[in-house]
């Protein structure tokens, strides 16, 4: 069964970090791009950074770059988002998804989804 299972969320205070993860099965992450997205409250689902398939090339989003940084454990065949200087407004549910190949998909279609996990940054 093809899955994507994201963990990691959790209450955080503004300034403070957070390491997300993104577990696959079925398949390996190393073979597709895999995308990291957020949906804020009230908000429609943005696509926040995303790693290609076997070169690792990585792109973000203006609202998280220098502070979100991709990666990937070939080995254990997970994603993560590591998270830096967050602010309230990174508030949402994060999302990692699957791209149906190794390059990150320009019109932001992509084929499998996690359920996703809570991140609340607040005082």
């Amino acid at each position: 069964q093809l899955q994507l299972v994201e963990s990691g969320g959790d209450l955080v205070q503004p300034g403070g970090s957070l390491t997300l993860s993104c577990a696959a099965s079925g398949f390996t992450m190393d073979d597709y791009a895999i995308a990291w997205f957020r949906q804020a409250p009230g908000k429609e689902r943005e696509e926040i950074s995303c790693i290609e398939g076997r070169s690792g090339s990585s792109n973000y989003a203006m609202s998280v770059q220098g502070r979100f940084t991709i990666s990937r454990d070939n080995r254990k065949n997970m994603e993560y988002l590591r998270m830096d200087s967050l602010k309230s407004e990174d508030t949402g549910v994060y999302y990692c998804a699957r791209a149906y190949g190794r390059s990150c998909p320009e019109k932001h279609i992509y084929a499998i989804w996690g359920k996703g996990t809570q991140v609340t940054v607040s005082s």
